[in-house]
Parts: C-alpha cells; structure tokens; sequence
C-alpha cells in the first residue's frame, strides 16, 4: 500500500486534503445558503451555483499557456488565492450581483487550479510513479470531501453564521495550501517552450478523442451520479435525504479504499482498457438505477447501494490511467496546455449532467440514465479504438523501477 513517492509529494498531497476539506464543507450547501441564508430564490441559487461550473469551463484552457510559461507551481498557488478571493465573497454576498461576481471569480478559480495541480504531480513525480501519484491525489481528495461534507453538516446547522463560517475556513484552506506550495514546494524545471501552443494540441489526433471519450465520461461518471442519482432516488424511489447521504458517502467511502490498490493493479497493463472498463462499469451501473426505480423501496435502495460501490470502483480504474496517459502523450513544453484541455473537457462533462439531465429527469427519470448508458458504452467503445493511435511507450502502465519502457505482462 505504499506508494513511495517523495517527501515533496507528500506535501502536495497533504496540502490537497486540507483544501479539499474546505470545498468538501461548503459543497453540499452553496444553494441552501444562498436560498436560505441569503434569501435569493431558487433559481438565482442554482444559476450563480452554475456560474461557478460555467466559469471554470471557460478558465480551463485559457490556464494552459500560464502553467507552461510561469510553472505549475505558481499557476496554482495564483488559482488557490483566486478561489480564496472567491469564496470569500460568496460568505459576504448580500445581493445576487455580489453573489455572481464571487461565482465567477471562484469559478475561475476552480478552472485553473486543475490543470496547474495535475501538470505539477506530473512534474514531481517520475513516470513510472505518476499513476500512484494520481492515486493518493484521488485519496486526499475524496477523504477531504466527505470528512468535510460531514464537519459542513454540523457548522451548518447554526443557520446563517455557520454558513458564513464555512465559506471563510473554506477561503483559509486554499490559503494554506498555497502556503505549503509557496514554502517547501520548488518549481519544477520548465523545459523549453514548444512552438505551435493549442495549435499543436488540436493537431494530437489521439489526444483529442481521449478528450472527446472523457467529457463523455465524466458526464456520466462523476456528472449524472453526482447530481442527478440523488433527486432520482429522492423522487423515482421515495428515498428520503439521510439515505441518499449514505449512498454518496459509500461512494467516496470506495474510492479512499480501492483507488490505490487499483493504481498497484494497473502496473503492467494496457490503459485504455483499464479506462473503457470503468466506462463499462458506469453503463451497468446506469442500467441498475433504471431497475432500482421499477422495485420495492428497500430492494431499490440496495441496488443503489451497489451501484454507489461500483461507481467509486470504476472511478479508481478511471483516474489511475487518465493524468499519467495525459502526461505521457504531452510534450514536456506543451503539458500545462494539455491538462488545461483536459480540464476542459472534464468540468464540459460535469457542466453537461445537470444541464441537460436536470430538465430531462423531470419528464422521464428512465430516460436520464438511458441516455447515461448510452453515452458511458459508446464512450468504453471510443477508448478501445484509441489504443492502436498511442505511441507504444503510452499503452501501459509502467511498473516503478522498470528500465527501458512499461513491462509487457498483464493485459
């Protein structure tokens, strides 16, 4: 179980849980605040809730050529003090103005951080390490969400002050976390500068339909799951909200146990099967909440339960195989503008699942994660047809210490 990665790491990761702890506390609340705290009504809630989605889509790409000029660790150091400016103003925000101002400041935020964080475990960690780098990102992330969820659940409950105080710690934590990337984090080396920018990255043909299968996956993964089970649960089922809580704790629950056993699993074996494996799992699992809304209450719940577990494994088998096969087909010079892509495409799929599933889950819950099914196994098809176009040293995993490219057993 251990990983070995640096002391260095180590940091970053630590520094990731604390900031995760605090976005975890105001997450499951920014509409309640904002609708019982503040008084707006629902639909500005949800909207200025969507500026947030909306601004980091559009900050994504545009982080890119920062993180290649400035370095990781400064791009994300600036993002953290962005969210911080952000968060800080959604505590204090008495009008809707105020209220999407810090939204999108958070928002933009939230867009840069990502692909500065990923470029910069990149960086840090050796290759044939990355993936148990991502691994423990993934750990601290998920840990610091629910433990955060549950800690926002007990300030929240003071009304409007505890509000307040949740948005302000969770200000302070992205500061912390700058401090430890300030203070005993070094700047990576930054290799020569590749010409073509974006340029060269919409040239990657196969770079490009990885990013055209995860926004597809994502969408269903992380998107549907997320935000749509849960209203599906409440109305389709009857479920009320504490079990729907247990369903989303099991997932996270899943991922801080399995994600790194799953990335020692990876070792040796081909990535994009690893990758179309978790998008199988998330059509299977689509197709058990459609049966969950057609049983009795108790056997529905059950098999949300499951399909909860399940999700959270096929994230592992996801995200242990998706940063570093990023890394691996991006430049040196170019990897900021990459991830920023990535980014892209990740927070495009996450926007998407409220978007278009929300209306859509008012007229058919069945057709919400039909369409899920879908669009997960068409997406598992699109990543088996990617392998034959990645460079041959990109196709696996590397097994740590291996000299002289990734080992050829497993499959």
């Amino acid at each position: 179980m251990r990983p070995g990665l640096s002391a260095e790491l180590w940091l970053v990761q630590a520094g990731i849980f604390v900031n995760m702890l605090g976005y975890g506390a105001v997450l499951p609340f920014e509409i309640i605040y904002l609708h019982n705290g503040r008084g707006f009504s629902l639909a500005v809630a949800g909207l200025v809730t969507g500026t947030i989605t909306g601004a980091a889509v559009v900050s994504a790409p545009l982080t890119g050529p920062v993180v290649d000029r400035f370095g990781p660790r400064r791009s994300t150091a600036v993002a953290g003090v962005i969210l911080a400016a952000g968060y800080t103003g959604l505590a204090f925000a008495r009008t809707p103005a105020m209220a999407f101002a810090a939204a999108a400041l958070a928002g933009a935020g939230n867009g840069a951080l990502n692909p500065g964080q990923s470029t910069l475990l990149a960086a840090l960690a050796p290759p044939d390490r990355r993936h148990r780098a991502a691994a423990v990102s993934r750990v601290a992330t998920n840990a610091g969400i629910g433990l955060g969820g549950a800690l926002g659940g007990l300030v929240a409950a003071r009304g409007l002050p505890g509000f307040v105080l949740l948005f302000l710690a969770n200000a302070v934590t992205y500061l912390i976390y700058v401090a430890v990337l300030v203070a005993v984090v070094r700047e990576p080396p930054r290799p020569e500068r590749s010409a073509g920018g974006y340029r060269q990255v919409l040239r990657d043909g196969a770079f490009l339909r990885l990013a055209a299968a995860n926004l597809a996956v994502i969408a269903v993964g992380w998107g549907a799951f997320t935000w749509l089970l849960p209203p599906f649960a409440h109305a389709a089922i009857g479920l009320p909200t504490g079990p729907i809580g247990l369903l989303l704790a099991a997932n996270a629950v899943t991922v801080v146990l399995v994600q790194v056993p799953v990335a020692r699993l990876a070792e040796g074996r081909r990535r994009v099967r690893l990758m179309a494996l978790a998008a199988i799992i998330f059509t299977a699992c689509s197709l058990l909440v459609i049966a969950a809304g057609a049983v009795a209450p108790g056997p529905a719940y059950a098999l949300l339960l499951a399909v909860c577990v399940a999700v959270g494994a096929g994230e592992c088998f996801y995200t242990a195989t998706l940063m570093p096969l990023t890394a691996e087909l991006a430049p040196e010079g170019l990897r900021g503008r990459y991830m920023a892509a990535l980014g892209f495409s990740w927070w495009a799929g996450l926007a998407i699942a409220p978007a278009l599933g929300g209306p859509l889950l008012s007229r058919s819950p069945a057709a919400v994660f039909t369409v899920a099914a879908a669009a997960s196994a068409a997406a598992g098809v699109a990543l088996l047809r990617l392998e034959p176009r990645l460079p041959a040293r990109a196709r696996r995993t590397p097994r740590p210490g291996y000299q002289g490219g990734p080992a050829r057993t497993g499959s």
